[in-house]
């Protein structure tokens, strides 16, 4: 590559011969042209959405070199190779180098023949290094990942922080940022901690039109297995993302069975085996990796149908950017959330691991400053730290105590060094003549942390309650407003499938007795306020006078609504508070232990007559097709709900003749509600077929075959 000659380019002539790509996407000319300008830029888009080139080609019509801050060593040799591959001039500067390798690179910077370098993060924290640079030679200060910069953004790491003051260290050069995941308050904190000056910002490209983002709301562990299994029967190659390594090995251990070679990944690994794995799942040597979310940046196959996350994630942020590695292809792909409540505990253990708090920090620096020898330097491992301050039968979280480290680290109160031949890492005190309790910190700053990991973690939950679409409650979490709903996802299926209608006077009964059972079982505060005591399950459970032992307990027998939907049916009931979760009556409260259901302001006053709106509610008959599907009919009968009489007898005739020939009886072939199903829905193929309840991945195979051939010769 001649750098003089591509320095004359225009940048459709750089994207055209370095790149092989007739035009650029929306927005990357734009973003390319504020660079170019010398414009601090802000970019926020999707995985998959191309900001990698936003750099790429500007650093190469600069006239000096580009340094891009990248978090991960494999990731930025990846994108190096890939460079030089294009026969563009780059390289990097991280640990894994020699000293030589690295005064190479900086010896090609200084000389210019570089136009894009590399560079880890922790890299800076060398006032050596940071002197070494030529200043004068950096045309550009690039920095990936940069929601790592914020505390407030969901991987946020410390060695970022001090990116601002890096920057003004080597010359402030013209800025660009890039990240797939930014909230608005973490958009402005990467502009806070650059200093950017009057930036050029682009937060567009959020809506991924191929894919379908769903939320699987699972009632026991068998259920989130069927759904999991069923999920990689349908879509074969995918990610499955695990909240901790223990749930890694055990899910890897359930599919692989039904998925053959299953790569496992997660911080437990050493870097070589990350490096294996990652490169095995890259090679299409596996279609199916189950991971923390120690897996996935610089992830670029582009095949990927499904990502499923087993687990609740922490934060909408990493849904969204986990999620967004299915489908790079344009492909259609999943993207499904397997939620149970349950799960939030353990989002809760890593939150309180995040955050120590001002007493545990102090504690960890005198504990510290008591053991230091007297050139100030302690080596003590962190499970003995821990078990020290244990001590007493008091319980404290591991994790907790790690990060308490860091902090002291961050403000430089310690030093972290290395061990020669020794795994475990010393530690430097400053002696800084105080106590731990009178320590420098911020303990507001502290507790609003705390405050925005938890309001992350909620925002999942709110996401996963949620009944609207998708794909348009992420874009409006992200600040991109005024989209339009996907059409693919549950929520905007579910519309589709049960559209608002006006309701007869006898359902208004049902409606309101419902509402009141909701009202009996929760604390009014207020005209149309109400304060929730009591989940949705257990609600439902009194509404049909169950005899459950936790029912009785509570005494929930004696309230007046109790039993006062029991000729209903529990299908029905069901179906109603869908209805209602999906209209607004009623809303999930997921703080504490259990979520919680409670009135709207909305359902308080439809329970009192005041209003009457239009509801997407099911007719009594057609909201217990599975309650009458599942009672016994007489031979040639046809249960109430079927909307295609014809189709279903043929069905049932042929659940008859399978019957006949494997001489078991007719129901283990399918029950009578997955012939209503079947008939009402009329699916097409396996795809289609796969979400009616009843049919599993092995009789997707052996029997689902012979029916689908029959609902397409009924027409």
């Amino acid at each position: 590559m001649n750098i003089c000659t591509v320095g004359r380019m225009t940048p459709e002539e750089a994207l055209q011969t370095y790149f092989g790509m007739p035009s650029f996407r929306q927005p990357q000319g734009a973003i390319i042209d504020s660079v170019l300008a010398q414009k601090d830029t802000l970019v926020v888009m999707p995985t998959g959405g191309g900001k990698s080139l936003c750099f790429q080609l500007p650093a190469l019509l600069l006239p000096g070199v580009t340094l891009v801050v990248s978090p991960l060593i494999a990731l930025m040799k990846d994108q190096v190779d890939a460079l030089q591959a294009r026969g563009l001039p780059a390289g990097l500067l991280n640990s894994s180098q020699t000293l030589e390798e690295q005064r190479t690179t900086l010896d090609a910077i200084r000389q210019r023949t570089l136009k894009l370098v590399y560079i880890a993060p922790e890299r800076f924290r060398s006032e050596s290094f940071l002197k070494a640079l030529p200043h004068d030679a950096i045309s550009l200060f690039a920095i990936d990942e940069a929601h790592c910069l914020s505390q407030w953004g969901h991987d946020f790491r410390p060695d970022y922080m001090r990116l601002g003051e890096v920057r003004k260290a080597i010359g402030a050069p013209p800025c660009i940022a890039l990240t797939a995941t930014a909230t608005p308050d973490v958009q402005a904190d990467i502009k806070k901690v650059l200093e950017m000056r009057e930036p050029a910002e682009f937060v567009a490209g959020f809506a991924r039109e191929n894919l379908s983002f769903r939320v699987h709301k699972i009632g026991s562990k068998a259920d989130k297995q069927d759904a999991l299994l069923r999920l990689i029967k349908q879509h074969k190659t995918g990610i499955i993302y695990c909240a901790t390594r223990k749930s890694v090995d055990a899910v890897a251990a359930t599919i692989e069975p039904l998925a053959g070679s299953v790569i496992r990944y997660h911080g437990g690994l050493s870097d070589s085996e990350r490096s294996e794995a990652q490169e095995i799942f890259m090679q299409r040597r596996s279609d199916v990796v189950v991971a923390t979310n120690a897996f996935g940046m610089g992830i670029d196959r582009a095949d990927i149908r499904f990502v499923c996350h087993y687990e609740m994630p922490g934060s909408v942020e990493a849904y969204y950017q986990e999620g967004g590695r299915a489908g790079r292809d344009g492909a259609p792909s999943v993207c499904e959330m397997l939620f149970s409540y349950a799960d939030k505990r353990v989002q809760d253990f890593f939150i309180e691991g995040a955050n120590p708090g001002k007493g545990l920090i102090a504690e960890v620096f005198d504990l510290l400053c008591a053991e230091s020898d007297s050139n100030h330097e302690v080596q003590l491992p962190i499970d003995d730290l821990v078990e020290r301050i244990s001590s007493g039968g008091r319980k404290v979280n591991p994790m907790a105590v790690s990060t308490a480290i860091s902090i002291l680290a961050r403000h430089k109160w310690i030093e972290r060094f290395d061990i020669p031949g020794r795994r475990m890492r010393g530690t430097r005190i400053r002696q800084l003549g105080k106590h731990g309790s009178e320590l420098p910190l911020d303990a507001e700053a502290l507790a609003v942390k705390a405050q925005r990991d938890e309001a992350r973690l909620k925002a999942v939950i709110d996401f996963a309650y949620a009944s609207s679409c998708r794909q348009q409650w992420i874009l409006n979490y992200f600040g991109e407003r005024n989209s339009r709903p996907c059409g693919r996802c549950d929520g905007c299926q579910g519309r589709r499938q049960q559209a608002n209608r006006e309701v007869k006077a006898d359902e208004w009964t049902l409606v309101k007795m419902a509402l009141s059972g909701v009202a009996r079982m929760s604390t009014r505060q207020g005209t149309d306020t109400w304060a929730p005591r009591f989940g949705k399950r257990k609600i439902i459970q009194c509404l049909l006078g169950s005899q459950a032992a936790p029912i009785l307990d509570a005494g929930l027998d004696a309230l007046s609504t109790y039993g006062i939907l029991k000729r209903e049916g529990s299908v029905y009931v069901d179906a109603l508070f869908e209805c209602f979760e999906q209209a607004g009556l009623v809303e999930t409260v997921s703080e504490g232990e259990f979520p919680l259901l409670q009135l709207s302001e909305l359902g308080s006053r439809v329970m009192r007559g005041v209003e009457r709106p239009t509801l997407p509610l099911s007719g009594r008959t057609a909201g217990a097709i599975e309650q009458a599907g599942s009672r016994k009919v007489k031979k040639g009968e046809i249960p109430e709900g079927a909307a295609d009489q014809g189709l279903y007898q043929k069905l049932a005739a042929k659940r008859s003749e399978l019957a006949a020939k494997s001489g078991k009886p007719a129901y283990t072939i399918f029950p009578n509600f997955v012939l209503l199903e079947l008939a009402n829905r009329k699916p097409r193929n396996e795809s289609e077929a796969i979400s009616i309840r009843g049919i599993g991945p092995a009789k997707l195979k052996t029997v689902l075959p012979d029916f689908l051939q029959v609902i397409a010769e009924h027409g």
